[in-house]
């Protein structure tokens, strides 16, 4: 229905930012900046049709730049980790940023969270931003020249829908997700741990004490990593947090498929997950809590403030291809696509 381009702010080399507001004939908005694609603000209603803000996120430009948390910015060239920095490819090692403790976190230093993104947008019945970088060869360490395009689309059905597509003119390995907080009781709300969550997810990841997946795909059944039926996120884990990757029932699909469902019991918020990728990192801001770094209206971080579902594949599997292949060929395209699609239970 509209897209509408506001200035955000400026950088310290003076580079631009722009903010885009998409805004559907339901009256839901999503507002995106052009700094990592970063998904700013999500206005949707609750079962009272109370409109409020459920994405955490800030009002000023350079707490996108100074808060670490790559807050609902796209992640890349590898989300998620890369074991101590390091990975080879047809017999060449190549290095990365160990910029969380010894292992390499989302794409490194800076990473695709960085980048400001060139934007295009598409007015229409169903509003879209198209946004795309090229990552040179080389760039945080990763081989190849990346072409990569994403695109936000907000539907009919009060959803947002990410498509990641890529291209390399050398093989490099390849792993794009989006980092946003929810918090469907709004961003004030505090806690999501009583947030309900279900995913089609029969095997999780287990690590070792730097998140580094061990090497085997171990069944949920009977431990706290079963979410086969919805229940409160904080329910069954014995400190009630997670970061951890789910494999979804049957894995890769052609076309995106419900694969989740995050639900607030007291606003009556639901947002359904619909993606072709074959796993989610759940990830429910256990390092949020931040004093420096309010979110938008001066709202305080709270630890476990918003909760993340990163559709990807596996962490480390450049040097673990027996869990996802990551490799990406020149005149192959990485084709990904996720919807959050948002409603209301009665």
């Amino acid at each position: 229905m509209s897209i509408v381009r506001e200035r955000f702010g400026v950088l310290g080399d003076g580079r631009e930012v722009d903010r885009y507001v998409l805004e559907n004939e339901n009256g839901m908005k999503v507002a995106i900046l052009t700094l990592g694609g970063a998904i700013q603000q999500i206005l949707v209603p609750d079962r009272n049709g109370k409109v409020e803000d459920v994405i955490c996120g800030f009002d000023a430009l350079e707490s996108y730049v100074s808060c670490p948390g790559q807050h609902g910015a796209l992640i890349g060239r590898f989300g998620n980790r890369i074991a101590r920095g390091k990975f080879t490819l047809d017999g060449v090692t190549y290095m990365l940023a160990t910029n969380n403790g010894v292992n390499h976190l989302h794409g490194g230093k800076e990473g695709y969270h960085c980048r400001v993104w060139d934007a295009e947008a598409q007015d229409g019945a169903e509003p879209a931003l198209v946004l795309s970088y090229v990552s040179p060869d080389g760039e945080e360490g990763y081989p190849g020249t990346l072409r990569v395009c994403v695109t936000y689309t907000l539907t009919k059905k009060n959803a947002i829908s990410i498509r990641y597509v890529a291209t390399t003119d050398k093989k490099t390995v390849l792993n794009l997700t989006n980092h946003a907080y929810f918090n469907l009781g709004g961003i004030a709300s505090g806690s999501t741990l009583s947030h309900r969550l279900a995913l089609d997810a029969d095997t999780y990841l287990p690590v070792d004490e730097t998140k580094i997946p061990l090497g085997v795909k171990a069944s949920v059944e009977g431990t706290p990593f079963d979410f086969r039926e919805e229940r409160a996120i904080g329910e069954g884990c014995p400190d009630g947090v997670y970061d951890h990757c789910f494999n979804f029932e049957g894995g890769e699909t052609a076309a995106p498929v419900w694969r989740g469902t995050l639900y607030e019991p007291v606003s009556g918020r639901e947002m359904k997950m619909y993606t072709n990728q074959p796993s989610v990192q759940l990830y429910t801001g256990n390092h949020l809590g931040d004093p420096k770094f309010p979110f938008k209206g001066g709202v305080a971080q709270v630890p476990y403030g918003g909760v993340c579902l990163e559709t990807q594949k596996a962490p480390d599997a450049p040097n673990q291809p027996h869990l996802a292949n990551v490799e990406l060929c020149p005149g192959e395209v990485y084709d990904y696509t996720t919807v959050y699609e948002f409603s209301v239970r009665s």
